[in-house]
């Protein structure tokens, strides 16, 4: 890869991360400058900055770490949450990762311990979404909870906190963020109705429906 495709990569991703950014903002899972995004280029993830409105980033505000940490590209400190990005990206679980304070999925992560399997989509996201015991934001304590949390997974939730997702791609994995949201309203929905206990799926039901999204979409 020559410097050139290397910056024209780089360039392209950072749109790409800042669009999401500016997408969780729009479908109101962020408030004001909460949560944050970022997305591995080569040896390098680019982050969102810290405590600035995604609306005013520009091409020219790209923020890039090596995975240990240290700024290589930018002048803007990255965010809070740089441990927590930094943990799924050298695990390798995830090249692009979603963090959202959801407001249906924060509150299921102050209820109970895992999102039952109240909806086949959790097979997308590897099975029941486990939540991550509560620790500071911005703590290495909270992306260790995380990672542990997001062992098999492709999503957890941060007890009174919000949402992990990750993906192959920032579409992946804001698209399960979404989803993710979504569930969690279902069975908030479906667990509230007095006298009744909702259905859930049994773990094979899920693993047939895992089955089937590996054949799910258009074909190349």
């Amino acid at each position: 890869m020559t410097e050139r495709t290397s910056y024209d990569e780089i360039e392209h991703t950072w749109r790409a991360l800042v669009a999401t950014a500016c997408r969780s903002a729009a479908d109101g899972l962020v408030v004001g400058t909460s949560g944050n995004v970022s997305a591995r280029v080569g040896p390098l993830v680019l982050v969102t900055p810290s405590g600035v409105p995604y609306d005013r980033l520009t091409d020219r505000d790209v923020v890039a770490v090596d995975l240990e940490g240290r700024q290589v590209i930018g002048s803007l400190a990255p965010t809070s949450e740089l441990s927590l990005h930094l943990a799924v990206h050298r695990s390798g679980a995830g090249r692009a990762v979603v963090h959202t304070h959801a407001v249906h999925a924060t509150a299921v992560s102050t209820l109970v311990p895992e999102l039952p399997p109240i909806h086949y989509m959790a097979a997308e996201v590897g099975g029941p979404v486990r939540v991550a015991p509560y620790a500071p934001y911005g703590s290495a304590e909270l992306a260790a909870n995380a990672l542990a949390a997001l062992d098999g997974r492709a999503a957890c939730l941060l007890q009174n906190h919000g949402t992990v997702t990750l993906g192959d791609t920032l579409d992946q994995a804001y698209d399960r963020t979404a989803q993710l949201e979504w569930m969690c309203q279902l069975w908030l929905a479906a667990s509230g109705v007095p006298g009744r206990t909702p259905s859930l799926l049994t773990p094979a039901q899920l693993a047939e429906a895992a089955t089937r999204f590996k054949g799910y979409g258009q074909r190349p």
